[in-house]
């Protein structure tokens, strides 16, 4: 019924390319927008500076990420708790038991359970 060389097939790479590019310039204009909008609607009104272009927006995003941040999108701070992780989780399964009996009472001896009042 159904033809097994038809589900693997491939999308060729410039489909790929295109899509790519249609993503980036779709996002572009979906902040370029907000950030105007939010920029006329807010800062405007409340601290009476100029209202902006779609461009100087585009612009004021590509300064912002270059100055507080990369152009990597996501958290930074949960790839390096995920290191850290695979390191805690590492030295864990080389701990033999008694070990790790230890390690867990000198956990409750320095962090100790909450006083109740």
């Amino acid at each position: 019924m159904f033809n097994k060389n038809t589900s693997n097939r491939r999308i060729p790479r410039p489909i790929k390319g295109l899509f790519f590019l249609g993503v980036i310039v779709l996002f572009f204009l979906i902040v370029g927008n907000v950030i105007v909008y939010l920029w006329n609607e807010v800062l405007v009104e409340v601290t009476g500076f100029k209202t902006i272009t779609f461009w100087q927006a585009i612009g004021l995003f590509v300064l912002c990420r270059i100055l507080f941040g990369s152009f990597r999108f996501g958290s930074r701070g949960s790839h390096r708790w995920q290191k850290s992780r695979r390191v805690w989780k590492s030295k864990w399964m080389d701990m033999s038991e008694e070990e790790r009996a230890e390690f867990k009472s000198k956990w409750r001896e320095r962090c100790g359970k909450r006083n109740e009042h």
